[in-house]
């Protein structure tokens, strides 16, 4: 493309329906149709392409709170995988220019192309204030022929949808077949990646501190894993219910009770929260964009993340406690500044640690990309015959 081209929008009617019959009503952007998920927003004012693609995202319609989206359009190099995962996604003023350097399309165009349903000029301040005060919702977007459909059979399209809670959906983003990314650099050894979601730039970021990364289906067993002899598991993010993903749990034991130094993010950690022996619940309107202020317990050094999680570990924050599932004691070791939401857990006894927000984010922070490093020296400490823990003061 040029370095500034003007695509056209057309003027066709849509609307945004909340589970609670609120309406907000606007212009198509994308696909035409309709569209169902649950509506949450996202406050990152960079990297809209990065969250589209991001498979945490499944059955989610994306509210961006920055008002002007789509300026720089996509490009081939910076998706996180290889598809928009998006149910619906809704913003205020849609560029019609597109101006960078690097763009090879429209947002517009490649929404259309891959079937995502949105809506454009409407008030994504208010919906994020009511999302605010009545937490996450069930939603949909209309538009083409279904924006004329009758308000009340639009709100029950929308209350007959699939509610978050419960709900797993490991399965619908996770590989089909295993596959292999060869360690770059130095080779440190082998990591064993489930993946629930994973993000192409955490699998760069292993791969680059000299891990053979082995990427699993969702489906693995403990002996798939043994079966590699790795020197690590990773756990990745990924949507749905943590309490829903009980064999991923089971799975997480297996690894914790073999030795194997492990690292999660966001959705690892929910699940290493609950193969420790903690609950999950599910946060009002949850975390999501990349200027989230979390707290390392131990430093008192206060770290800019972003994320993207709708539920969290139900853990005490305030000084080691004895794993309810037999692992030792396991401390609280990050606490998001907004809310005390856990942002992290270390086992003490056991080499193994997680974090709730995303260290590989792109296009940024990059605050936290030391936590790659510390899961490396971890791996390290135990081929040398040591006994690493999840504290790495």
């Amino acid at each position: 493309m040029t370095d500034a081209t003007a695509t056209a929008l057309p003027a066709e009617p849509a609307v945004l329906v909340l589970e609670d019959g609120t309406r907000f009503t606007g212009l198509a952007y994308g696909a035409r149709g309709r569209t169902l998920g649950e509506a949450v927003f996202s406050t990152g004012m960079t990297g809209y392409q990065e969250t589209l693609t991001d498979p945490s995202y499944a059955g989610q319609i994306v509210v961006m709170t920055a008002p002007h989206i789509g300026n720089t359009g996509v490009n081939s190099e910076d998706p996180e995988s290889a598809r928009i995962w998006v149910s619906g996604y809704v913003v205020r003023d849609a560029s019609r220019v597109v101006s960078n350097y690097r763009a090879e399309g429209s947002l517009d165009a490649q929404l259309a192309e891959q079937g995502v349903v949105g809506i454009r000029g409407v008030d994504t301040r208010a919906i994020t204030r009511r999302l605010r005060d009545a937490g996450v919702m069930r939603a949909g977007v209309f538009s083409g022929p279904d924006a004329a459909l009758p308000e009340d059979e639009q709100l029950e399209l929308v209350r007959a949808g699939r509610d978050m809670r419960g709900l797993n959906l490991s399965g619908e983003v996770s590989t089909a077949e295993e596959y292999v990314i060869p360690a770059e650099g130095d080779r440190v050894g082998a990591v064993a990646v489930l993946d629930l979601g994973v993000k192409t730039s955490t699998l760069r970021y292993l791969s680059v501190r000299g891990f053979d990364v082995h990427v699993l289906p969702q489906t693995a067993t403990i002996d798939d894993i043994k079966a590699l002899h790795p020197d690590a598991v990773f756990y990745s993010n990924g949507p749905g219910d943590p309490g829903a993903s009980d064999q991923h749990v089971e799975l997480l034991q297996g690894v914790l009770r073999e030795g194997l130094p492990f690292f999660g993010i966001c959705f690892g950690n929910q699940l290493l929260g609950r193969a420790l022996g903690f609950g999950t619940y599910k946060l009002p309107f949850g975390h999501r964009g990349i200027n989230q202020p979390v707290v390392d317990k131990k430093t008192g050094k206060v770290e800019i993340t972003a994320h993207n999680h709708g539920f969290a570990v139900d853990a005490p924050i305030d000084g080691p406690v004895q794993s309810p599932a037999g692992f030792g004691l396991v401390e609280v070791s990050h606490v998001d500044l907004n809310d005390n939401v856990v942002e992290g857990l270390n086992a003490l006894e056991i080499p193994a640690f997680s974090v709730q927000y995303h260290p590989e984010a792109a296009a940024g922070p990059h605050d936290s990309n030391y936590l790659f490093d510390r899961f490396r020296d971890m791996v390290l400490e135990k081929q040398a015959g040591k006994n690493p823990t999840g504290d790495r003061s």
